[in-house]
């Protein structure tokens, strides 16, 4: 190799020929702080206005998704990662509270400041809160779906690692009741949660094996979930799994590929059937792979708990846009928007309603726009996150 490494990149910090490195494609905190992430437009507008000496023009910006549907709803999240980014920064921040479920053309963030203080962070700023919502919306859609039953999220694979704190955080934020990867888990302050890969029964060799081992080897306070259909049909597996460890088996994972599944709900309900007349009536069902909200629904009748990847970690970001509305204490915003600065007002029968800044709030109304810095200091118990959003969705009025 005489020193080069992989894709023509020579190691030891030599010049770059290949186009690329050898470390992982991800921006540090260095570079995200320093607007190096920053679409070049930015850059560009900030070169011009230097040189009209506007650099400090004073703006306000509202965030908000634009949409028709006005039975569309999103779960409000990323604002943590807002929040530091604009620590320091000047610009007068205010946001509705994180875990907040909103609706379209409802303005979720604001910025007021000399427009250069911020301008260069519009493409962190976007990239932080429509992935996170993304995520906590689809687990919010999953928590619904399932209802009482326990929805772990299993979708930091599909994602790039880096990010996979965020997405268990937004996943956790949205409803999920666990989420797999333990540095998250650690960082939310609960218990990582998981069963046992496909991995662990192909060097075992056998289901039973597999639970033995389990039992054995991992701490008594884990619940022993163990997964029945490396080998075996899965009415058989969930009964040797069972029987091998009879006292302490808590629940049986599915995970049966597509091309095996066929009716994946009657399926399960077989091995329920053989379960509950063998005597191991206790032991619940959970399900994973490939569960969407559709198949949750589908699957309710007949499974205690899932396993949710994709749906989550994958789900559509929500599509918000950063708009300035007013220039120099003046109305200005592009068409197609509505202009000048506006209220979040929470009335007091519950519904909200989105008015003009100089509009007269209501009796017992109030502003859902808040201060940021006053929203995360102390950092907040992610959590109580968790807690605002579920009982949202208790109140009925969010459907799937």
């Amino acid at each position: 190799m005489h020193g080069e490494g992989v894709g023509g990149v020579r190691n030891g910090g030599g010049e770059n020929t290949g186009g690329g490195s050898l470390g992982f494609n991800t921006a540090s905190e260095e570079e995200i702080r320093g607007a190096e992430v920053a679409d070049v437009y930015f850059h560009r507008t900030m070169e011009v206005l230097r040189a009209r000496g506007l650099e400090n023009t004073p703006v306000h910006v509202e965030v908000a998704y634009k949409t028709s549907d006005d039975s569309a709803w999103f779960v409000v999240a990323g604002l943590d990662e807002v929040a530091s980014l604009l620590d320091g920064v000047e610009v007068e921040a205010r946001s509705v509270p994180e875990g907040t479920i909103c609706r379209p053309n409802q303005p979720v963030l604001t910025l007021s400041g000399p427009y250069g203080a911020f301008a260069e962070h519009e493409t962190a700023i976007l990239g932080f809160l429509c992935q996170a919502s993304g995520v906590a919306t689809g687990a919010a859609r999953c928590r619904l779906a399932a209802g009482e039953r326990p929805v772990i999220s299993f979708g930091a694979r599909r994602m790039h690692p880096s990010v996979t704190p965020m997405i268990e955080r937004a996943a956790y934020l949205g409803g999920c009741d666990g989420v797999a990867v333990e540095l998250a888990a650690k960082r939310l302050g609960i218990a990582a949660t998981g069963t046992i890969p496909h991995a662990l029964a192909l060097i075992l060799g056998s289901t039973a094996e597999t639970a033995k081992a389990f039992d054995e080897a991992v701490s008594e306070d884990i619940p022993r979930t163990i997964l029945i259909d490396t080998f075996d049909d899965e009415k058989f597996g969930a009964l040797i799994a069972a029987r091998a460890i009879p006292d302490t088996i808590e629940s049986i994972r599915i995970d049966t590929p597509g091309n095996r599944r066929g009716d994946f709900r009657d399926l399960i309900r077989e091995v329920r059937w053989e379960l509950d007349r063998n005597g191991f009536g206790h032991v619940k069902i959970f399900a994973s792979g490939g569960i969407d909200v559709e198949y949750i629904l589908h699957l309710n009748p007949v499974c205690d708990a899932y396993g949710i990847g994709g749906e989550i970690a994958s789900a559509p970001m929500v599509d918000y846009s950063l708009d300035i509305v007013e220039v120099n204490g003046e109305d200005r915003s592009k068409r197609g928007k509505r202009g000048g600065r506006k209220r979040l007002l929470a009335l007091e029968d519950g519904t909200r309603e989105v008015v003009p800044a100089s509009s007269p709030v209501p009796a017992g109304a109030h502003d859902l726009l808040q201060p940021l810095k006053d929203l995360y200091a102390p950092p907040l118990d992610v959590s109580a996150l968790r807690e605002r959003v579920l009982s949202q969705l208790a109140t009925g009025e969010y459907g799937l």
